[in-house]
């Protein structure tokens, strides 16, 4: 899950490995893949970057502890 914030500054947990689409025009728009769209403050670059970051650490979880 990512953090992003609505236009009225409240906050909503985002399922990343949902998001189908991301566009801005002007306000960032993420569009999921069941259609539903929120419209958020964060820039389509933060929310890459965001993923990317969500994505490693699901990453270092699976691969466990490193051998001793």
């Amino acid at each position: 899950m990512i953090m992003l914030t609505r236009l009225n500054s409240t906050k909503l947990a985002l399922n990343a490995d949902l998001i189908e689409r991301i566009g801005q025009a002007p306000d960032t728009v993420v569009v999921m893949a069941n259609g539903a769209q929120y419209v958020v403050r964060e820039s389509p670059e933060e929310i890459i970057e965001l993923t990317i970051d969500y994505r490693a650490r699901v990453l270092n979880a699976a691969r466990g502890p490193a051998p001793r």
